[in-house]
């Protein structure tokens, strides 16, 4: 029962895009150091069994484990001449689980940042870039990916250059940006800004928004400042919690039911796309599946609303007043 994201996106109020992929193989055995990407050759059962486990849980979306699938993530590994066969094979196995389940589940050709910095701060150029990308979008696309989710990002110009090659692949795209630094991405671009990125490209994204970050109350505000524009489609898809050291492991501190209220609280804000990142298990999103079925719509909440019902900020969010006003705005008026 194939479909596509702008379907989704035509027929459904919000979407319920699946959890976090490394944490959860952290779980099922991969070591520190070691590639997932490389799992989807080498413990396939492991890759199509999360894939199962969001789908029983409610996803409507499932992303491609090939994250760090483009050359200069995988030479690390020296797997820089498997691009292509890597990320066609995480599209395949995604593929046969979405194709098994009794409703529509999409595939998304998850495509993370290379690791390396731009001219002039570093060596990487535009054309190299969309090369790069343009050889894992390809492999993604044979593979049997529904849309490229361009994810984690922190410069404009990384962007700009995975959303060109996903346009030359002729591929629908969707992007995200981790507000991870005071409110910005690493590189200083600010939420409200985000929608201004795309400008000039031949193909606007289906959607775009925040992803990981620094916690569920922070990506709230991120996605209130997003939403502060007319966007048709805005995608919050945060950590599960705030993440802690409990001696040498990283554990995130969200509950399901933390996560449910904050899945609820991401649609009141405006997001249409609503997921979870690092730390989020299928049992959290399965609660957030509930949360978002049993949704009954509401105001866009205050930042106060955040913390008093999520928790406290990590970082003073430069943009935040825009998303706080807004909020208040609306509770006043009734909701738009």
């Amino acid at each position: 029962m194939r479909t596509t994201l702008a379907e989704l996106l035509a027929t459904k109020d919000v979407i319920l895009a699946d959890g976090a992929t490394g944490t959860n193989y952290f779980q099922r055995g991969l070591m520190s150091g070691h590639a997932p990407e490389l799992w989807n050759e080498e413990h396939p059962e492991h890759v199509q069994g999360l894939h199962r486990q969001f789908v029983e849980a409610g996803a409507d979306v499932i992303l491609t484990n090939s994250f760090g699938g483009t050359a200069q993530r995988l030479k690390l590994h020296h797997a820089q001449d498997r691009v292509h066969e890597l990320n066609r094979r995480a599209a395949e196995l995604a593929r046969e689980v979405a194709d098994e389940a009794d409703r529509p589940v999409v595939v998304a050709g998850s495509v993370g940042p290379t690791g390396e910095l731009f001219e002039p701060l570093g060596a990487l150029t535009h054309d190299v870039a969309v090369a790069s990308f343009r050889e894992q979008i390809e492999g993604l696309k044979a593979g049997g990916a529904d849309v490229v989710w361009i994810e984690t990002m922190s410069s404009v110009e990384e962007v700009r250059a995975a959303a060109q090659a996903a346009i030359e692949a002729g591929m629908p795209y969707t992007a995200t940006c981790s507000f991870d630094t005071a409110g910005r991405t690493m590189m200083g671009l600010m939420p409200d800004a985000l929608v201004r990125v795309f400008d000039g490209l031949a193909e606007p994204p289906l959607a775009f928004g925040a992803n990981c970050g620094v916690g569920a109350s922070d990506i709230l505000v991120t996605v209130l400042s997003i939403c502060s524009g007319e966007h048709s489609a805005v995608i919050s898809k945060g950590n599960c919690g705030i993440p802690q050291f409990q001696g040498s492991e990283v554990v995130y501190s969200g509950t399901p039911t933390l996560m449910a209220t904050y899945a609820q609280m991401a649609a009141d804000a405006g997001a249409r796309i609503v997921g979870g990142c690092c730390g989020t298990s299928p049992e959290h999103l399965a609660s957030m599946r509930r949360a978002l079925d049993e949704r009954v719509p509401a105001p866009a909440p205050t930042i106060e609303d955040i913390v008093e019902r999520i928790g406290p900020l990590t970082n003073a969010a430069p943009s935040a007043g825009g998303g706080e006003d807004r909020g208040r705005r609306r509770r006043r008026g009734g909701g738009d």
